[in-house]
């Protein structure tokens, strides 16, 4: 392999993991990025001889090494990895769905490979949790909580709090919504709020993925202050995945969205309307291309944008003219990606960086057209149990793997406020979760067993 001048391969060639053979996962890697880029692998495979795959965690150094393989399936019995967030002190915090279908939150030390602590919700399917207020509470997005004794649908978002270990606050969307206007189905996985964080005191950015919206509630007031969307108007989102709340130099509301079944990313922006108009808002950047079901996009400090395209099982750093400087692959369906230690949210707009307009994919390796090279992808990563070789800071001249990364799944540090399953449904009667999580409603589908062949979803979740 021919280096360029600052050591790394040229534009197009795969990375090393560690010292060891050319590593498979790594697409085009233009740019050695700014820190290490952690990726949530959900867990399935679409397509012939498709079906579920582990979860887990993937770190990955600037020049597309394999850092770290948190093997979350396998340590902590997770069914569906989902959203993992950086924290001040270095750690992760990581939400997933767990067998029994419940919601297990935890805090990740990456340099331990274990949990500082944790905690198990009896709900379904949650796809998003964060901690606020200086980690005391934890915000959360309910789906699939459908009531058949009162016959009432309660997804909600709430916040939950760890010294009371109690809902100190709930938003449900029955109180705001009539089902009447809505084309979803009530008793079905009627909102799939996927997503829900703080966005300033009292704000929080809520993504009802079935309502084609992006809202901000008011804790105080209980009202919408902005919206983004509306019902059914897919040429303003469709069905869209984990909304950014950016702000320009002037102050201007800015979200940027996945819009992910118009498979691109979008950036808009509302200067001077009203911001509880769903169609209120300008488009100001959009990516199109090669993208398959994109479920995240951050905005990171340098104007780039760090894109989760789930289906084709990678990770791009993406310029503002839509040209791909960093890419990885970690199968099977990568659901969300953070930057440390960047983050996830801010940036600059597309205004601000004068680069409003539609851009096309560019520069990227397309090596989730070749199936043989993603299946030795995934070899490579489900081989690596915490520290890759040769990759753990503490133990630089010995075996880097984690001692504790695959053991029996029980922690000493884990003490906090784990062991009691806390019932976020008040009443006292856990919330129960139908369908196959992640994917929504399939009918005599369990969630462990069933292998999906061909294209009999309908749609995808």
């Amino acid at each position: 392999m021919v280096a360029t001048p600052d050591g790394t391969a040229p534009k197009g060639v795969a990375q090393s993991a560690t010292d060891g053979p050319q590593n498979p996962c790594a697409g085009t890697i233009d740019t050695p990025t700014n820190g290490t880029t952690v990726i949530s692998v959900q867990g399935f495979k679409f397509g012939k001889n498709g079906g579920k795959r582990p979860a887990k965690l993937v770190a990955v150094g600037p020049s597309g090494d394999v850092k770290w393989v948190h093997q979350s399936a396998q340590k902590y019995d997770v069914v569906w990895g989902y959203d993992v967030d950086p924290m001040d002190n270095g750690n992760l915090f990581v939400t997933a769905t767990v067998q029994g279908h419940k919601t297990l939150v935890y805090e990740l030390d990456p340099e331990t490979q274990e949990r500082v602590w944790s905690k198990t919700f009896d709900l379904g399917d949650t796809h998003d949790a964060d901690l606020i207020n200086d980690g005391e509470e934890i915000l959360l997005a309910n789906m699939r909580n459908y009531d058949e004794s009162s016959e009432r649908n309660d997804d909600r978002i709430f916040v939950y709090n760890r010294t009371t270990e109690r809902i100190e606050w709930e938003w449900r969307f029955d109180d705001h919504y009539d089902p009447e206007d809505l084309e979803e189905n009530y008793t079905d996985d009627w909102t799939h709020v996927n997503d829900v964080d703080k966005i300033g005191e009292g704000l929080y950015l809520a993504s009802p993925r079935n309502f084609d919206q992006a809202i901000v509630v008011n804790r105080s007031t209980n009202e919408i202050a902005m919206k983004l969307g509306a019902d059914g108007q897919k040429d303003i989102l469709n069905e869209q995945h984990n909304p950014d709340y950016l702000e320009s130099e002037n102050g201007t509301p800015t979200l940027l969205v996945g819009d992910s079944e118009n498979d691109r990313i979008v950036e808009y922006a509302n200067p001077d309307g009203d911001l509880t108009d769903g169609d209120g808002w300008n488009r100001t950047w959009t990516l199109n291309g090669d993208l398959d079901w994109p479920r995240d996009a951050d905005r990171l400090p340098s104007g780039n944008t760090l894109v989760t395209d789930s289906s084709n099982h990678r990770v791009l750093e993406v310029t503002p003219e839509g040209e791909v400087v960093w890419e990885f692959y970690a199968p099977w369906l990568v659901y969300d990606a953070a930057r440390i230690p960047a983050g996830e949210h801010g940036g600059p707009t597309a205004t601000d960086l004068n680069a409003t307009g539609t851009y096309e994919l560019s520069g990227d390796s397309d090596l989730h057209r070749n199936q043989t090279r993603l299946n030795a992808c995934h070899d490579v990563l489900r081989n690596v149990s915490g520290w890759a070789e040769g990759q753990r800071p503490a133990d630089q001249n010995g075996d880097g793997t984690s001692e504790g990364a695959m053991d029996d799944g029980t922690d000493d540090a884990d003490t906090s406020d784990d062991g009691a399953s806390e019932n976020a449904d008040e009443s006292g009667e856990p919330a129960d979760s139908t369908g196959v999580p992640g994917f929504g409603p399939l009918a005599a589908l369990a969630a462990l067993a069933v292998l999906f062949v061909g294209l009999g979803l309908t749609r995808r979740r």
